[in-house]
């Protein structure tokens, strides 16, 4: 009789289980996923290998959170109570960090509560629409607007803007000097140019023409506060 009724609780507790393993592997899934996007559609200059783990092993923890949780509020109130303890220091610089941590999240509890069409199906979608965004440059600025700086020789015989005035023609809508320096050895000329091209991408032929010059010896082009 008490080993049939062990039996019965050793299977109740297996079935119950059971979904646990469906939510948690859903998240798993999701968050190889959500991995793989990170890696596809970085940006940035500080790609962070830990982050982009930490995106897996977040979806999966949130899973495990919701399923502690249950429908219980107590539960629910003594894990903010704990999570308050906590204090997380490490600054997020990036935007897209945060939406994939929003991401991750979201995802984290629809696995958790067993929606799991909901969070594959927002998955797919979701990432769908980030990898779509970065594929197509969505939201990036027209580089046709530039800072050039550049050292001109000051025993030159002729005048700068008589030097470099053709070949800013060439390629520059309009040009305009924003500021001139004299360098440390007093026979160079710092000269900075506040540029818009003509056509977006010949940035590159700009600065190979101006650095060809021989009265020019070192061309730096800026955009958007980046060298290009």
């Amino acid at each position: 009789m008490f080993e049939f009724l062990q039996i019965t609780e050793i299977q109740d507790q297996i079935a119950g289980a059971l979904p646990l393993f469906g939510n948690l592997a859903t998240a798993f899934v999701c968050g190889l996923l959500m991995s793989w996007l990170y890696r596809h559609t970085y940006r940035g200059t500080a790609y962070s290998m830990t982050f982009d783990r930490a995106l897996v092993t977040l979806t999966i923890i949130t899973a495990i959170v919701i399923a502690v949780i249950g429908n219980n509020l107590a539960r629910a109130f003594g894990l903010v109570g704990a999570m308050s303890i906590v204090r997380f220091r490490t600054a997020v610089k990036d935007a897209q960090d945060l939406v994939f941590i929003f991401f991750s999240l979201a995802v984290g509890l629809a696995s958790g509560v067993g929606l799991h069409i909901l969070a594959i199906g927002g998955t797919l979608f979701v990432g769908a629409v980030i990898f779509l965004m970065a594929r197509m440059n969505y939201g990036a600025l027209d580089q046709r607007e530039l800072v050039v700086q550049l050292r001109f020789a000051v025993g030159a015989r002729e005048e700068p803007a008589t030097v470099l005035g053709p070949v800013l023609a060439r390629y520059c809508r309009d040009s305009s000097l924003l500021g001139a320096r004299s360098a440390d050895d007093d026979e160079m000329l710092d000269l900075t140019y506040y540029v818009r091209l003509l056509a977006p991408g010949s940035a590159a032929a700009l600065t190979s023409q101006l650095a060809a010059l021989p009265e020019v010896d070192r061309v730096n082009v800026f955009y958007d506060e980046e060298p290009l």
